[in-house]
C-alpha cells in the first residue's frame, strides 16, 4: 500500500509520498502491525468452516456479526461499522459530520470505542469531514483515508495538523482497489483520479460481509455514478447509502437499479434549507419498492447482520415525505465561515456577515450570493 503523510505548515500542504507494494489486495503496515492477517488476501482452506450460499459464494459460518450505525448528525454525515473475528475488535469509521457540533464524538464513547482501525474522509466538505480532527485527537486512529482534495478551509487545515500531530497512516484509495479488514471486503468504486471536484470524486466503497453488500458515495455525482457503471465493477448491494443526503445531484435512476437495494439510508438534518432529501430521489426510491429510511425521520438507523441475513433498527418512528424546498446548487459544507486571508474573502464559503466586508456588498445582495453559490469563475458571477 501507498502511504502518504500530510503535513500542514501554514498555508501549505506538503504531501510526501512513500513507496510500498500495491496489487489487488493492498496491506496497512500500521494495522497490520497492531492485528496480525488485519488486510490479507481471503484463500479458502481445508481447516476452514465455510458454509455455501445460493449464488456460489463462500462464506465463513464463524462470523460474529456486523453492526452498521448510520449516525444521526443533523445535516452532515456519519457511518461506523463495527466488527470482530478472533476476539479482535475491528472499528470503521466513514465520515465524521458537521464541524458545528461533537454528535460523532459522542456517539463513540456511547459505542466504547476505544481505536479506529480506518477513519474516511470521503470528501473534504465540512460537513463530512468537520469532527475528524477531534477523532483523530481522542480516539486511537491506526490510517486516513482521504480522496486526496484540498479545502482552504479550517476545518480541513485542522484535520491535516491532527494527521501530522498523531502521525497517522494516510492513504489515497482509487478504483480497483481491494482491501479486506478481517471479514469484511472493502472494494473502492471510486475516484479514479482526482481534479479538486470534490463532491464529484467522493471516496465511494462497496463493503461486504459474508452475503450482506453495503455501498456508501459520500457525494458522488450522478456523472460519477454512471463512471462506476462503465467501469464494469459490480456495484449490486443490499444496502444504499443515497448520495449527497438524498439530493437530486446524486441517485441516477440507472445506478439505483444496477445496485438493486432492498434497503435505501440518507443521512440529513430535519428540515434543512437544503430540501434533502428531494422530492424526485425519494419518488424514485420508494417507486422502485425499495424501503426508504433517513436520520432527520428514523434518528440513527442501525443495522445488524450475521453475514447472511439482517435487520434494521430505527431510534424513532416515522414517515419520509420528500420535501418541496431547497436547491440541488447549494452544498451543505459552504455553511462553514471562510478562512480570510489578506484583503481575499472566498465569496463560495464566505458568511453573510464576511460577504458584507467586500466594497459595495450590503445585505441584500450578500444573500443573493449565497443563494447563487457555488461560482466556478468569474463568468459565473455575471449571474
Amino acid at each position: 500500500m501507498q502511504k502518504r503523510y500530510l503535513f500542514a505548515l501554514y498555508s501549505f500542504i506538503l504531501i510526501f509520498l512513500i513507496s510500498g507494494c500495491g496489487q489487488e489486495l493492498h496491506q496497512s503496515k500500521d494495522i497490520a502491525q497492531r492485528k496480525e492477517n488485519i488486510v490479507e488476501k481471503a484463500v479458502p482452506t481445508e481447516k476452514d468452516e465455510l458454509q455455501s450460499t445460493e449464488e456460489g459464494k463462500v462464506v465463513p459460518s464463524d462470523l460474529t456479526g456486523l453492526k452498521t450505525h448510520f449516525i444521526d448528525v443533523g445535516q452532515g454525515d456519519s457511518t461506523l461499522f463495527q466488527f470482530s473475528e478472533g476476539g479482535e475488535d475491528f472499528t470503521i469509521l466513514i465520515d465524521a459530520g458537521n464541524w458545528t457540533g461533537d454528535e460523532v464524538i459522542q456517539y463513540l464513547r456511547s459505542q466504547k470505542v476505544s481505536q479506529i482501525d480506518i477513519a474516511v474522509g470521503t470528501h473534504p466538505d465540512a460537513d463530512h469531514i468537520g469532527q475528524l480532527d477531534q477523532v483523530i485527537n481522542n480516539f486511537n486512529v491506526g490510517e486516513v483515508w482521504l480522496s486526496g482534495n484540498t479545502n482552504p478551509s479550517q476545518t480541513f487545515q485542522s484535520l491535516l495538523k491532527a494527521i501530522d500531530a498523531k502521525k497517522v497512516d494516510y492513504y489515497e484509495p482509487r478504483m480497483g482497489d481491494q482491501f479486506e479488514v478481517g471479514p469484511l471486503q472493502i472494494d473502492v468504486l471510486y475516484p479514479k483520479t482526482i481534479s479538486e471536484q470534490d463532491n464529484e470524486e467522493s471516496i465511494s466503497l462497496k463493503l461486504t460481509y459474508g452475503d450482506v453488500r453495503f455501498i456508501l458515495t459520500g457525494d458522488a455525482t450522478t456523472d460519477a455514478e454512471l463512471k462506476m457503471l462503465q467501469s464494469g465493477i459490480d456495484v449490486k448491494a443490499d444496502i444504499m447509502k443515497l448520495g449527497h443526503h438524498g439530493s437530486s445531484t446524486s441517485t441516477h435512476p440507472s445506478f439505483l437499479r444496477e445496485v438493486q437495494p432492498a434497503v435505501a439510508i440518507y443521512s440529513a438534518g430535519l428540515n434543512n434549507t437544503y430540501g434533502h432529501p428531494h422530492e424526485e430521489v425519494v419518488n424514485l426510491v420508494q417507486n422502485s419498492k425499495i424501503q426508504l429510511y433517513g436520520t432527520d425521520v428514523h434518528g440513527t438507523i442501525i443495522v445488524e447482520t450475521d453475514g447472511k441475513d439482517y435487520k434494521i433498527l430505527t431510534k424513532k418512528e416515522g414517515t419520509i415525505t420528500p420535501s418541496s424546498s431547497g436547491s440541488t446548487s447549494k452544498d451543505e459544507a459552504k455553511a462553514e465561515p471562510a478562512p480570510i486571508t489578506g484583503n481575499c474573502i472566498d465569496i463560495n464559503t464566505a458568511s453573510i456577515e464576511q460577504l458584507q466586508e467586500i466594497m459595495h456588498i450590503g445585505p441584500a445582495r450578500a444573500q443573493d450570493l449565497i443563494n447563487l453559490r457555488p461560482f466556478s469563475s468569474v463568468d459565473d458571477l455575471g449571474r
